[in-house]
């Protein structure tokens, strides 16, 4: 049976002289490991540049949130929070609030500019409309927080699949190698397992920080959809208070 074109690279690895370092048997891989190799290095430079992305994107969404927060705490009915919070800068908070209040507005107009009347409020059927628009106006803005987490879902869970595959490919080689030289003696065997290992060991690498950042920016989706839905309830709130509903 013809070795293929394994065989060169299984025997090179065995005829290889002694490694000093994990560096040494990377340069002395064979190409499937090599090509194994890059595509974990270009999975770990997506995986951090996603990282830093959605760090510096949840940071300013904080920032935001207590911006929004405080100009929410500092006004005294509707017509003094839509005043209030026309004057910040746009944000998921900010475009939910904008597009419940132009609903509202399209349902009752001029109801901004007047006094709240009790028999003049929205009926139940309209209230659920409302709702529905706030709820889409949600998952819109979860759906652009998402961004970026599905490709860290990748990563995490394919990077050891294929360390796996290059540690599963490097033990083939090193069988092939010891069957072409006839020889099974430790120190023949060792440098093909040892390379073989370099892959499962990038494949970790490459996933634990992917599935650390995934699982810590989803729970940070979670607080924001949490403190959206509770803003969405809380305007409600305030049009039940001031009779508009």
């Amino acid at each position: 049976m013809s070795l293929g074109w394994w065989a060169p690279g299984a025997i090179a690895t065995l005829q290889a002289g002694p490694m000093d370092s994990p560096l040494d048997m990377v340069w002395a891989a064979t190409p499937a490991t090599k090509i194994i190799l890059l595509v974990l290095a270009a999975f770990s430079l997506v995986s951090w540049i996603l990282i830093f992305w959605k760090w510096r994107e949840f940071r300013e969404l904080n920032a935001m949130a207590d911006r929004f927060v405080y100009a929410m705490e500092g006004a005294r009915g509707l017509r003094d929070l839509h005043v209030a919070l026309t004057r910040l800068e746009e944000s998921p908070f900010t475009r939910v609030f904008r597009e419940g209040v132009t609903f509202f507005t399209e349902l009752r107009p001029g109801a901004l500019d007047e006094p709240a009347v009790r028999d003049a409020g929205l009926s139940s059927t309209q209230l659920d409309t409302l709702w529905l628009v706030l709820e889409k106006n949600l998952s819109q803005e979860r759906d652009q927080l998402v961004h970026g987490l599905q490709w860290l879902a990748i990563i995490g869970s394919v990077s050891p699949l294929l360390g796996l595959l290059g540690t599963v490919v490097g033990v083939m080689n090193s069988f092939i190698g010891i069957t072409a030289q006839g020889s099974a003696n430790i120190a023949a065997v060792a440098p093909g397992i040892a390379e073989a290992l370099t892959t499962t060991v990038a494949g970790l690498f490459v996933a634990i920080p992917a599935v650390i950042a995934y699982n810590h920016y989803a729970a940070r989706l979670r607080l924001f959809t949490g403190e959206l839905e509770g803003f969405a309830s809380e305007f409600v709130g305030t049009l039940a208070r001031e009779g508009r509903v």
